[in-house]
């Protein structure tokens, strides 16, 4: 049996029972370390399941899945994943690998970004399209989130925000010259994402576009959502380019069509004067 078992967001204690009985029954235990963390280490992890764990990057899922389900037909392995295990679509792969190696397969679900972010104070169904949002380099600046969040605007939906994290990359340099040399962790900030933003928003206004957002639009940021010392704050862009909100992970908001019982939420967290200029579409509709 396959077990994709969801970590949930905060530490170790997070897991569900259903979840740790599983680990502790399992030959083997895969830890997947790529597409999002916990605040807790490898080490922590061990200590409270009281079971070794492999960490299993992308290079090891997305390529050498046959390792992973080895003799899973005949014991059990499982696959432990921050969050959610289909927070993230490359896990999907994994679980088609199985079925087409005849290999049964359960999945014990856990908290994710994707609903803990309602403790923000906005309403679930309320959310549009979730868009990533990535690292720009000197030669790689796509702005194709941008549009995505304008749609959902468009709309009267809010957009999930989530920000890039860089985990064992490889340098261009090091990666044509074959080298097995990986780049520092890099895990994207509310304050990054805003600035990048920011810079869409200004280039766009200087051709003469439409703006789906601007600087003044209504946006939350959060950070190690979960856990002890999460932090959610309220603001504008041009408010949360210049806020640090500590260590990762961190992931962005941007409002669209508010109702008066969101808007009283918001304010609990909210910067100064955020939400002061916020207009009135009907009776009991805000935006910024």
């Amino acid at each position: 049996m396959l077990y994709l078992i969801g970590l949930g967001l905060g530490d170790a204690t997070d897991i569900t029972v259903k979840g740790l009985q599983a680990v502790r029954s399992c030959s083997r235990v895969y830890l997947e370390a790529y597409t999002s963390i916990l605040t807790v280490g490898k080490e922590a992890l061990e200590e409270y399941y009281g079971k070794q764990l492999i960490l299993a990057d992308r290079d090891l899922v997305e390529q050498g899945a046959d390792e992973i389900l080895k003799d899973a037909d005949e014991t059990d392995v499982a696959f432990l994943v921050v969050g959610d295990p289909f927070g993230a679509t490359t896990h999907s792969d994994l679980v088609l690998r199985a079925v087409n190696a005849g290999i049964p397969y359960k999945v014990i679900h856990n908290a994710s970004i994707m609903n803990a972010v309602g403790c923000c104070g906005l309403q679930l169904y309320n959310f549009g399209e979730t868009v990533s949002v990535v690292f720009w380099t000197e030669t790689w600046r796509p702005e194709s989130f941008y549009d995505k969040i304008c749609k959902n605007r468009a709309a009267g939906l809010h957009t999930l925000c989530l920000l890039d994290i860089k985990v064992k990359e490889q340098s261009i340099e090091n990666m044509m010259r074959g080298k097995k040399i990986y780049e520092p962790p890099r895990f994207m900030t509310v304050s990054q994402a805003a600035d990048q933003l920011i810079q869409i928003i200004q280039r766009r206004r200087e051709e003469g576009e439409e703006l789906g957002v601007t600087e003044d639009t209504v946006c939350v940021g959060l950070a190690r959502l979960g856990a002890d010392d999460q932090i959610i704050r309220a603001g504008t862009l041009r408010q949360l380019v210049s806020r640090d909100l500590g260590g990762p992970l961190h992931s962005l908001v941007v409002t669209a069509r508010l109702h008066p019982l969101e808007v009283d939420m918001l304010r609990a967290n909210a910067e100064a004067d955020a939400l002061e200029h916020l207009r009135m579409v009907d009776s009991s509709t805000f935006t910024s």
